[in-house]
């Protein structure tokens, strides 16, 4: 028993401490201190101390929490004009192990990609090999597909009459003219075209007697892919008997994507696993890139030419293959992979603001290209010798989140001065089933609120977990591509915020998740409208310390989701949404 509530006490307080770093770091910054240009707190702030469990706790003295009576820490102020930038002292530096590079340039050349595919035979190494006479198979000396054969192998027997009178005519020629007589070379002449050697028409002459069968001999050495005929069958001149494949040399034939093909020249080399062969790697370079494009795959073939002396690469055998682009690309910055907190082709990043008073890391949004195998292209939103964070991005970005600073999955912020971004009015553009699908997820969130409201953990977590669901089930397709476009930028925050709370041990981080949630709630009702009931925005000044948050609900009446029974019916009504017939089915 004791051992367990020592493992419990110890998981505790690990995530204590877990939870207090991001605190100390940003956590509960009261807003209204001033900075200067720099980012730096200025000298006649105020230090504030905070609990690092219990970030609503504010005082202007040291000392413990009246709720957990752990120690007080300072707070450093933030700044609500640059909501971008995050000031961290030396120790929370420390406790948050960050660290940075500085972005060089570089070029997109040794770009790796990764390609499966299949081993077949060089087509150019597959013979035919045919009746060169007619005839009737007596004897068959390969009885089987598979078999390896050499060049210059008997392969079949055949009786063949008309050769037969070939050799009749060119002794009777010879007897009445001679040998060296026109006739006895037309005679001659007729036996060569059937490929016959020089030596069995010195046979002939010799012994002066006729050759009643002859072999078909292999034109190449190789494997019998296919036997065309069977003992007793009568072949004519030209007829297909047995198909070779010399399997020295194979092709590895490839499947690239489209994204992939500017990256692949004739000439790349490619390194080649097999699971026939484990561990080994086997060097090849991209011979053929086939001109057409497979459109049920969406692929194109990439053909490698792989030297088989021992016969381990097999046809229909699967490969797995890395090919080293040799493309030379126009300089470009790069910046390191660790650094990216990848959200598609415009991505975050933190830069560290040079030659600021304290340690200020800005928050900065890239957009990048492709990736190679020490980071990724930036192609804006970063120049050559700025210090991006490589350790410890995560960290700041989810302490961002926690005080509401640009984060990112919270990219709504903006600095003073900045426009604000128009929200554009999309009521009459939804269809039937948008218009349905969106007034479900109003009606879950409006649950999540009544949690948040009750103060009940459980609760919340399951009424988000509906709310994801019912998101997840939203299909914008039916209605116009301009509320299309809008819907994708937003569901993707929604779906983030709204797994964070489902996912939260405490009611104070849901709250605050649930501020974040509601800041894009309202922006999709202005733009999309209230569903199939009205709304009302309404405002808590006190909520955050003293910082406010909205929230929509569908009474008028305050009932406080950020304080619960503590302060109940703290707030106003700010707005109101109404339904629009127009968007009524």
């Amino acid at each position: 028993m004791k051992k367990s509530f020592s493992t419990i006490s110890l998981a505790l307080l690990l995530v204590s401490a877990g939870i207090g770093i991001g605190y100390l770091v940003f956590g509960g910054r009261d807003r209204s201190q001033p900075m200067d240009a720099a980012g730096g707190i200025t000298k006649d702030a105020a230090t504030e101390y905070t609990c690092s469990m219990h970030p609503q706790i504010r005082q202007s003295e040291p000392g413990i929490c009246p709720l957990c009576e752990m120690d007080l820490t300072p707070v450093e102020s933030g700044n609500e004009d640059q909501p971008t930038l995050l000031v961290m002292t030396d120790e929370a530096i420390r406790l948050a192990q960050i660290q940075t590079t500085r972005v060089g340039s570089g070029t997109g050349s040794g770009k790796r990609i990764s390609l499966s595919g299949k081993i077949m035979a060089d087509e150019r190494r597959i013979t035919v090999q045919t009746a060169h006479i007619p005839g009737r198979i007596e004897h068959l000396s390969v009885a089987f597909t598979g078999e390896q054969v050499k060049k210059g192998q008997p392969l079949a027997r055949l009786y063949s009459p008309a050769l037969i009178n070939a050799q009749r005519e060119l002794l009777e020629a010879i007897r009445l003219k001679g040998g060296n007589s026109e006739l006895a070379e037309a005679a001659r002449t007729r036996i060569r075209y059937w490929k016959l050697p020089e030596d069995f028409i010195q046979k002939v002459e010799q012994t002066g007697q006729v050759q009643k069968e002859v072999w078909v001999k292999a034109d190449q050495s190789g494997v019998v892919s296919a036997r065309k005929v069977a003992l007793g069958d009568y072949v004519e001149e030209g007829m297909p008997l047995f198909e070779l494949t010399d399997l020295r040399r194979v092709w590895a034939l490839l499947e690239a994507y489209e994204s992939d093909l500017p990256h692949i020249r004739v000439g790349d080399a490619v390194e080649i696993t097999t699971p026939a062969a484990p561990g080994k790697l086997y060097k090849a370079r991209v011979a053929f890139i086939d001109p057409l494009l497979d459109a049920e795959s969406r692929t194109v073939a990439i053909r490698a030419e792989l030297e088989n002396p021992v016969g381990l690469f097999k046809p229909e055998m699967f490969v797995q293959a890395t090919l080293v682009a040799s493309r030379a690309g126009k300089s470009a910055l790069i910046v390191p992979k660790s650094a990216v907190l990848w959200t598609g082709k415009r991505s975050v990043v933190y830069v560290k603001v040079p030659n600021a008073p304290v340690p200020s890391f800005e928050f900065r949004e890239v957009e990048l290209a492709d990736a190679t195998h020490s980071g990724y292209l930036v192609l804006s939103g970063l120049e050559a010798g700025e210090e991006v964070v490589t350790e410890g991005a995560f960290a700041i970005d989810a302490a961002a989140q926690l005080n509401n600073q640009a984060s990112m999955i919270n990219r709504m912020v903006s600095q003073a001065g900045m426009p604000q971004e128009t929200i554009p009015d999309l009521k009459a553009f939804a269809d039937k089933t948008f218009f349905k699908q969106w007034s479900e997820v109003i009606r879950n969130y409006l649950l999540l609120k009544d949690a948040m409201v009750a103060t009940k953990l459980t609760s919340g977590q399951k009424a988000a977990d509906a709310l994801v669901k019912s998101l997840n089930q939203v299909d914008p397709s039916g209605s116009t591509l301009e509320l299309q476009a809008f819907w994708e930028n937003q569901v993707g925050s929604m779906k983030a915020h709204t797994r964070n709370i489902a996912e939260a041990s405490m009611m104070e981080i849901q709250r605050k998740q649930f501020f974040f949630l509601s800041e894009l709630v309202i922006r999709n009702v202005r733009s999309l409208g209230s569903g199939d009931q009205p709304l009302f925005l309404q405002h808590c000044p006190m909520a955050f310390n003293n910082q406010g948050g909205d929230w929509v609900s569908a009474q008028r009446q305050i009932m406080n989701p950020y304080f619960g029974d503590e302060m109940l019916h703290c707030g106003i009504v700010k707005d109101s949404f109404l339904v629009l017939n127009s968007v009524i089915y």
